[in-house]
């Protein structure tokens, strides 16, 4: 039995190997719920979907976001209307009062719809509305991700982080963005002053998840700050991961993040912002995978390869030393 943390890309990646040493059947995926928003009324689980659409089959592998081959009719003409409407381009919040006002869910991560600053497919619509759908019918949201992956078939059991609001939110020297704002809607332009975790002491890990660490537990090359950090921030999970063993696989090659803000939100938080800050990003961590040409010591059995995943086959290839560090911890 295995458990991976996801969150972003890294982890999706790591896990299109995942069946060259583990099975599906005894594979659970714990996903990052930090990043979701609401939008236009409709509930967006980003990191919950990247997941779905691969274990499908049908995630669009070149932004490694949305559905293969999507239309975007409804997204196109919903910036047309805001042009020719005069309406403001960009991430709107709604206001603060409407920020926990309508389902709880959604709490401090509300955005209006005008204008979508997502791209979201018409057929990654579906999913979105069905999502709302059944949490305005009462499902938590680990309830409605069990319809939703045996609708796309999934092999593995996937489960959310929580079933409570949790928002990142980077303070910027623009002002307070939620991660998807500041990712999405500014390009990570704006410099970082520091990432908050809204809702996390207040709320809980989803069902399922505390026992699901029981397990061995990979860290993929996530982010670890806004893909992973989110999951250690709720109360449980940091104690958990500290009695399991424990591999992460390095989201740095050499002082260059594997992909996304890495860096810049290590350093926000006062981490070293390369491989060398998994030390203290992962300090209950077992095992490091790193890169062939890192020279990075750490107290601990590390094992490089080359950690640069382009295919199904680099991914083997890293599931295969992380197999391997396993195998040191025991």
């Amino acid at each position: 039995m295995v458990t991976f943390l996801s969150g972003g890309t890294g982890t999706p990646k790591l896990l299109d190997g995942a069946g060259a040493a583990f099975s599906p059947e005894e594979t659970t995926i714990v996903a990052n719920t930090g990043d979701d928003i609401e939008l236009g009324g409709l509930f967006v689980s980003p990191d919950v979907d990247t997941l779905l659409f691969q274990g499908g089959g049908v995630l669009d592998r070149e932004t490694w976001w949305g559905l293969e081959g999507d239309t975007h009719r409804t997204n196109t003409a919903l910036e047309d209307i805001a042009s020719a409407a005069g309406l403001p381009q960009g991430p709107q919040y709604l206001s603060e009062e409407r920020q926990t006002d309508g389902r709880d869910l959604a709490a401090w991560r509300r955005f209006s719809g005008i204008a979508e600053f997502m791209t979201i497919g018409d057929r990654d619509r579906a999913v979105h509305i069905t999502r709302t759908s059944l949490l305005d019918r009462g499902l938590t949201l680990s309830q409605a991700t069990d319809r939703l992956a045996d609708a796309f078939g999934l092999s593995v059991d996937l489960v959310p982080m929580s079933d409570d609001p949790v928002a990142s939110l980077v303070h910027t020297e623009e002002g307070m963005m939620h991660f998807q704002e500041y990712w999405v809607g500014h390009g990570g332009e704006p410099a970082v002053d520091n990432v908050e975790f809204r809702g996390s002491s207040s709320a809980t890990p989803a069902p399922g998840v505390l026992e699901a660490l029981e397990e061995t537990v990979v860290i993929g090359p996530s982010n670890p700050v806004t893909s992973i950090g989110p999951l250690l921030a709720l109360p449980g999970i940091a104690e958990a991961l500290s009695e399991t063993i424990v591999v992460a696989v390095s989201p740095f090659l050499g002082d260059e993040a594997f992909s996304g803000p890495a860096g810049a939100l290590m350093q926000a938080v006062d981490a070293v912002p390369n491989t060398k800050g998994l030390a203290s990003a992962y300090p209950f961590a077992d095992a490091f995978i790193i890169d062939e040409n890192d020279d990075t010591e750490f107290d601990r059995p590390t094992i490089r390869t080359d950690i640069a995943i382009d295919s199904p086959a680099d991914a083997k290839r890293v599931v295969r030393a992380v197999e391997d560090a396993i195998e040191r911890t025991k």
